[in-house]
């Protein structure tokens, strides 16, 4: 917690914005490229019949138990989906592109923009089992982050159910740090939501981005794919709070 300043009466207050800070545009719908795949906007012709498709081979629908939505009896009804998440602004959805095939398998979305504070967040992330785990999804969700900060935004969030452990470890793997729980903070399919909160810093974000550089690169990358170091080992060290 910061507030070493204080005003004319004594009251400590937070520190001033950087000289010439301004509110940053909203994010631009347009893609994001990488080496190791890509993120288009979400458009349900073009993706989302390889989405349901992708998201089918998860037989047991696991991939959809911490999501407010899913998973969907057929096509029609993903469509249906897809149709709506694509015509909204907030969230602003994107679609992850395997580069070799074309197709669609992932998708994740900016959320809870607020340039007048200059605060965003990650959400919606959802990966077809081919993606999960891979370079790939990471590198997504770089693209992601690397455009939030680039166009000037202070504080990009990740949030999550708190029983949901997978999003908890990717999150702080990510770089993004343990804020708290806020409990009963929301409902959804009919069962209660305590929330974790966990975010990174724009005062945090170049030697992420450093640690994010050395772990995609391709050197970092045996012949069969595996990491000769794991980005948690990178991040570690930058986190403000584990939890």
């Amino acid at each position: 917690m910061t507030g070493s300043r204080t005003n004319a009466l004594g009251q400590p207050i937070g520190e001033p914005l950087p000289e010439g800070w301004s509110p940053p545009p909203r994010p631009p719908k347009e893609p994001m490229q990488g080496r190791l795949c890509r993120l288009e906007p979400l458009d349900a012709a073009a993706h989302a019949a390889s989405l349901h498709d992708a998201f089918a081979a998860d037989l047991d629908g696991r991939g959809w138990t911490y999501l407010a939505y899913g998973p969907f009896d057929d096509a029609a009804g993903f469509l249906a989906w897809a149709r709506d998440a694509a015509a909204g602004d907030d969230p602003q959805f994107f679609a992850i592109l395997d580069p070799l095939s074309g197709r669609a398998v992932g998708v994740a979305s900016y959320l809870r923009i607020t340039p007048a504070s200059g605060s965003i967040e990650v959400g919606h992330i959802h990966y077809a089992p081919c993606l999960a785990g891979t370079p790939a999804a990471t590198e997504a969700m770089v693209l992601m982050a690397r455009r939030v900060f680039g166009l000037g935004y202070r504080r990009y969030e990740w949030k999550c159910d708190a029983l949901n452990g997978p999003s908890r470890r990717a999150a702080q793997r990510l770089g993004f740090s343990f804020e708290g729980v806020f409990r009963q903070a929301t409902v959804y399919k009919q069962r209660n939501r305590d929330t974790a909160w966990y975010a990174m810093l724009d005062r945090e974000w170049p030697a992420l981005d450093e640690a994010f550089s050395r772990w995609l690169d391709a050197s970092n990358f045996d012949a069969e794919g595996r990491q000769r170091s794991a980005l948690s080992a990178l991040t570690a060290p930058l986190l403000a709070a584990r939890g």
